[in-house]
């Protein structure tokens, strides 16, 4: 009889970190705002667009770690 893999903790933690990198990320970039905003259109639509891929960079380890429980291959 084949025995049922029991379902991971790390798995609702590591969606619960996510939304919370979201979060912050998005408290700083709001809280930079008034500066970026002094800055010409091109140059605010480049911080944002920068800012807007930077935030996915943790995600690959994170999700690494919900997947295999360890951070680094």
């Amino acid at each position: 009889m084949l025995e049922e893999p029991q379902p991971s903790w790390r798995k609702p933690a590591g969606m619960a970190l996510i939304l919370l990198l979201i979060a912050l990320w998005s408290a700083v970039v709001v809280g930079l705002s008034p500066w970026i905003e002094r800055l010409p259109v091109l140059a605010q639509a480049i911080v944002y667009l920068v800012a807007g891929i930077v935030w996915i960079l943790p995600l690959r380890p994170l999700l690494r770690w919900m997947e295999l429980g360890r951070f680094r291959g």
